[in-house]
């Protein structure tokens, strides 16, 4: 009996550790790539000048990251950000691009913030042939030509044109025409080729320009001989393409000094966030300007009201824009757009990732959103707004619509524009 039991114990310890072996086996074998993460890179501007805009954008990246993770993630995986401060510098872009294909081994790749951001990025994305989304630059993919570049701005298929194109549409059509134009432009990439874009149009309309000149962005503090040299010129129109600082400053040497053009604005970036809204208050008052998004019936999109109630309660009590109207909708939108062509290719291969971008509407907080052959929208929505009733130190006046009456273009429209500017 003793030995036919230890007969039976031996078996029974042999199996065990067969099965214990198999076990051991199979748990150090690497769990299947389905079930890894999808890893989306990229470079953010969390410090510097752009700061501000960039943690909203960061804001509104986290929300979709959020809300695709909670119901499945991408192609059945979740979805993680790898990213790292460009600190508002194009010289940081190119390593950080490096870093994340070639060390970080991410699957997929979007922008920075703006266009001085993005272009340091492109060739090192293009080498490596990848799709890459893009967060407001304007006309990066000329130089680059691109077929996989994809801008979720909407200045149009013709950007530096579509950009301002709205502004002059305005202007030639009041009653007497403008005769005269000063133009001026903060000395970087967007500025110029906003500026650039302006000064095709007024050649195209006859317009005299009287006064065409750049400004240090990072080096002006005082632009009232600057608003003095136009007020000389008696220019009809003023167009401005400048960053943050510079529309704070050149919007409130306006005021002091009492331009009297007939139209004002343009390409003025900082005009459309909230703490500068405030900042300014009625200074704001007649000034037509560029946006993407403001509160208005024609532009309530599906989803984007939503969006901006998650996007609000995560800015709460921060130093970010607390309204989130401009940037942050697009930041969603363009991811929404990535992952959308993901799951419909069904993997990760970037040409096809590309090709599907290329053929295809995608539904979003901004709108339906299609692509001309160039990367950029296929028709344009760049707004021109015009403020009214604004009053001082007031940020949920922001909330309302009409305090930013949407003129251009047409298919969005909510009111008419006050001429002349005043």
């Amino acid at each position: 009996m003793k030995t036919h039991h230890k007969g039976l114990f031996a078996k029974w310890i042999k199996s065990l550790v067969l099965v214990t072996g198999v076990a051991v086996t199979l748990a150090m074998i690497p769990i299947a790539k389905a079930a890894d993460p999808i890893k989306i890179g990229f470079s953010m501007t969390l410090t510097g000048g752009l700061a501000p805009a960039g943690q909203a954008a960061l804001v509104a990246m986290k929300i979709w990251k959020d809300d695709v993770n909670a119901s499945g993630g991408l192609l059945g995986r979740q979805v993680e950000f790898v990213y790292y401060d460009d600190a508002t510098n194009p010289s940081k872009v190119p390593g950080i691009y490096a870093k994340l294909i070639n060390s970080d081994k991410v699957d997929l790749v979007v922008s920075s913030y703006g266009t001085n951001l993005i272009a340091p990025a492109m060739p090192v994305v293009i080498k490596k042939k990848m799709v890459f989304l893009s967060l407001f630059g304007l006309a990066v993919n000329e130089r680059f030509n691109y077929k996989n570049y994809f801008q979720i701005m909407p200045a149009g298929p013709e950007p530096k044109l579509d950009w301002s194109r709205g502004f002059f549409s305005l202007a030639m059509a009041q009653n007497p025409k403008p005769q005269s134009i000063a133009l001026l432009s903060a000395d970087s990439e967007f500025a110029k080729n906003a500026v650039a874009g302006a000064r095709t149009h007024a050649q195209e309309n006859g317009l005299k320009i009287v006064y065409d000149k750049t400004y240090p962005p990072g080096g002006t503090a005082d632009f009232t001989p600057i608003v003095r040299a136009i007020m000389a010129s008696n220019a009809d129109l003023v167009y401005v393409g400048s960053y943050p600082p510079g529309s704070v400053g050149i919007t409130k040497a306006a005021n002091e000094l009492g331009l009297k053009a007939k139209m004002f604005g343009g390409g003025m970036v900082g005009l459309q966030y909230a703490g500068i809204q405030k900042n300014l208050g009625s200074k704001l008052n007649g000034i037509v300007n560029y946006d993407f998004w403001v509160p208005a019936s024609t532009l309530n999109f599906e989803g984007v009201n939503a969006f901006l109630k998650k996007y609000q309660a995560a800015a709460a009590g921060g130093k970010i824009d607390p309204l989130g109207h401009y940037l942050p909708p697009y930041a969603y939108a363009y991811l929404q757009v990535l992952g959308s062509a993901v799951n419909a290719v069904g993997k990760i291969d970037h040409a096809a990732i590309g090709e599907h971008i290329r053929n295809n509407t995608f539904d979003t907080v901004v709108g339906p959103v299609s692509f001309a052959p160039n990367g950029e929208w296929a028709n344009t929505r760049t707004l021109q707004v015009q403020f009214r009733g604004i009053k001082d130190q007031d940020m949920s006046q922001f909330e309302n619509e009409g305090t930013r009456v949407v003129l251009y273009p047409d298919s969005v429209k909510n009111g008419d524009i006050v001429y002349p500017y005043k």
